[in-house]
Order: C-alpha cells, then sequence, then structure tokens
C-alpha cells in the first residue's frame, strides 16, 4: 500500500543541500508527488510530498543526511483523506492580491489575513516584488526603481463573492494607506498586451482644457460648466461643447507652450520604457486634443493615438472640434477595435484612467485600474492603484522590480 509522506527541511541554506536531499529520496525508491522550495534571508525552507510503495527506512535516512546537510528534516505520514483535500484545495481558483503603498505597514498583514479568513481562503505563498528597502528606511532613488513596495499573496479557496471581497478590501487599504488589488489567476495575467492609457491626470499631472482656459483668461467659466456636468445636468459631450466654445480665439502658440511644459506623471517614462522592451503595444484614448496626444507620443513612443481634433484657422482656436467626440462610448468602443485589429482576446487587454469618462473602458478591459482616480470611480473600477506612481501597473501584471534590474536600464 502506498504511503505519502510530507518531507520538511530546514536550516541555514548552502549549495549541495538539494542534491543531498534528492539521492537520499532515490536511495529510498520515493516517487516525486510535489514540491516548494524557498529561501529567505539565507534560511532555506523546502517542503516535498513524496510516495513509497514499498517498505523503506526512510525517515532514518533523512535523519542522516540532515545532519550532513545542516537541516532539520522532518518526515510527517500523510493520510488518504488529508492527500485528498490537499488535491481538492489545489484545483480551486486562485485569486491575487497584491498591496501597494510607500510603505506597508506591518499592521496590514493581520487585516488582510482577517479578511481573506472570512471569505475561507488560505494564503498559499507571500512574496514581494519591489526592490529592498535601503538601511536609512527611505525609497529607493535611482532612477531605475519603481519608488515603493509591493507584495504578492496567492489565496485559493473555494468561489468567493469578488466584488464583496474587493469593496471590504478598498475600505481596508483605505483606513491604512494602502492599494489592495484583487484579480483572478488565469492565463491570461502574464500574457496582456495592449494597454490603453487615458491622458490628462492620468499620464500627465493636468487637465489639459483647464491650462487652456487659465492661458485665454476663461478658467471661472469653463470651472462653472464642469461643475454642472458633475451635477448631471449635462453629459459630456454637451459639457465638452460649452466648455470649447469658450476657448473660441485662443492664439495656437499657447498650444504649443502648454504641451512643451506639461508635467509627466510619476513613473510614466519608466513605465513606457519597459511596455516597449516586453512588446506590448501601448494607445492614448482620450478625451482631451491630439495636439497634446501626438506631443506624448514623440516624447513617450505610443504606438498610436485618439483624442479630440481641435479646429483651428488662421493661428487661432475656433472653439470647434471634429466629429466624432471621444467620449465614454468611444473609448470602450476603440479598446475593442484595437484589440480585434492586433488579434488579442479582450483579456489581453489593459486599460488605465482616472475619470468617470473611462469606466466604461475599464469595464471592458481585461484588467481595468483607476489610477489616482476619485472616491466614486475607485468603488466602481475593479483594480486601483493611488499610493504609488503609474509605473505601478507592472506590479498588477506579475512584474519584478529584479527583472528590470536584470535587464540592465
Amino acid at each position: 500500500m502506498t504511503r505519502r509522506i510530507l518531507i520538511r527541511a530546514t536550516g541555514a541554506a548552502r549549495p549541495g543541500q538539494l542534491a543531498g536531499l534528492g539521492k537520499a529520496l532515490a536511495a529510498s525508491g520515493a516517487r516525486l508527488l510535489d514540491i516548494n522550495q524557498s529561501v529567505t534571508f539565507d534560511m532555506l525552507s523546502l517542503e516535498a510530498l513524496v510516495g513509497l510503495d514499498h517498505d523503506s527506512d526512510l525517515e532514518a535516512a533523512l535523519s542522516a543526511v540532515g545532519d550532513e546537510l545542516g537541516l532539520d528534516v522532518q518526515a510527517i505520514q500523510v493520510s488518504a483523506e488529508d492527500y485528498q483535500r490537499w488535491s481538492s484545495q489545489a484545483s480551486r481558483p486562485r485569486l491575487i492580491l497584491t498591496l501597494l503603498a510607500p510603505h506597508l505597514p506591518a499592521g496590514i498583514l493581520a487585516e488582510v489575513g482577517a479578511l481573506t479568513a472570512e471569505h475561507g481562503l488560505t494564503v498559499e505563498l507571500i512574496h514581494r516584488l519591489s526592490g529592498r528597502e535601503p538601511l536609512d528606511g527611505g525609497v529607493p532613488r535611482d532612477h531605475q526603481s519603481i519608488q515603493g513596495a509591493c507584495v504578492e499573496c496567492w489565496l485559493r479557496g473555494d468561489e468567493v463573492d469578488l466584488d464583496a471581497l474587493r469593496e471590504k478590501a478598498l475600505a481596508l487599504g483605505a483606513m491604512h494607506g494602502v492599494d489592495i488589488a484583487l484579480q483572478e489567476d488565469s492565463i491570461w495575467r502574464r500574457h496582456r498586451r495592449l494597454v490603453c492609457f487615458d491622458m490628462d491626470s492620468t499620464l500627465i499631472q493636468a487637465e489639459v482644457i483647464d491650462e487652456l482656459a487659465r492661458r485665454h483668461g476663461v478658467y471661472d467659466e469653463v470651472a462653472e460648466v464642469t461643475e454642472r456636468a458633475m451635477r448631471g445636468e449635462l453629459d459630456f459631450q454637451q459639457s465638452f461643447r460649452e466648455r470649447m466654445a469658450k476657448l473660441r480665439g485662443l492664439d495656437e502658440s499657447v498650444l504649443a507652450e502648454i504641451a512643451r511644459d506639461l508635467p509627466l506623471m510619476d513613473g510614466v517614462e519608466r513605465l513606457m520604457r519597459q511596455l516597449k522592451r516586453l512588446g506590448y503595444r501601448t494607445a492614448i484614448l482620450s478625451g482631451g486634443f491630439t495636439y497634446f496626444a501626438r506631443h506624448l507620443q514623440q516624447t513617450l513612443g505610443f504606438d498610436e493615438i485618439h483624442a479630440n481634433e481641435l479646429v483651428i484657422e488662421n493661428g487661432k482656436v475656433t472653439g470647434e472640434v471634429r466629429e466624432p467626440i471621444l467620449d465614454a462610448d468611444r473609448k470602450a468602443q476603440l479598446l475593442r477595435e484595437i484589440a480585434a485589429r492586433e488579434g488579442l482576446a479582450m483579456e489581453q487587454t489593459i486599460a488605465v484612467g482616472d475619470g468617470a469618462n473611462d469606466l466604461k473602458m475599464l469595464a471592458a478591459a481585461g484588467l481595468g485600474i483607476a489610477f489616482r482616480a476619485k472616491p466614486l470611480v475607485r468603488a466602481q473600477a475593479s483594480h486601483s492603484i493611488s499610493t504609488l506612481g503609474i509605473d505601478a501597473v507592472l506590479y498588477l501584471i506579475g512584474y519584478r522590480q529584479v527583472d528590470l534590474e536584470e535587464r540592465g536600464e
């Protein structure tokens, strides 16, 4: 009758330990059923599940080799019932929970542990995606590091109400100043191929129409129209046309001045370098203006841009834009069209934006991320980043800081 034995080895890591344990298992005629090993701060932890179809003094052999290798080795008998239970658990869906913040408070672990337990989830693995924190407790200053901390947790359990779990995670994160993202693990997670971005307040730290209004002396009037739209008195297209009309007569030279001084979002240059290296197609889908999106395309290397085209005559803004106006519906439609043209499944798409005008695009994407968005948008989006720069998007696709360092940026 087959015996199943869980081998657990711990101790200071050194070369040759896996080979020594492997030889002892092979000499005993054991079959390897499962294995997991990690080294943290030079301390090794190895677990292997083996099967034995005949009598063998495996425990004694492991004890002897453990003494030689400087390891504490335990051999634990696994019942048929426990083995069946573990096998059943391994077949359950996996969730990925990501914690992001400038610094991660230790208390968040207890809170996350309690939240996951409440929903019947087991924490299967925790590992760090971010780089090491400097000894002075600050944040990395070199140009290649994504500033801040990120830890990824793998969760396993029965099917859960993901929306309810996300709602609680959002509240918990807000309490501790931590972004908590939840996504289902699947083959698509590491095979995204298209990233579409909003522009204003996402790729740049400004709303261009507000900057244009300031330079034209009509900021208060434009802001009043924006406020009416936020109250629901105007839809996006109505409010957009009213705001544009107030820019009539603005000199074209002002556009060039504003474009030259656009403040880029934290981490956007680093993000774009990595996305291009990883082979992603990138696009800007903006309710702003092509004049400024084209400037970002030339500066940062976006593959394509889609935005609203200002009508300029005799060096002056006419207050009109060419149809169709790029609104929320058009953004989502363009995302689908680009994916179809590139032969991609929607699960392979990512969308990043900050406003209510981005929600349909975020919902349509395989991974929709609300970036530094208002509470209403964060609550409706599946994922959000508020505490770090936009390059933290790389963490949500499973990217590690060490990968960036190995690429020699």
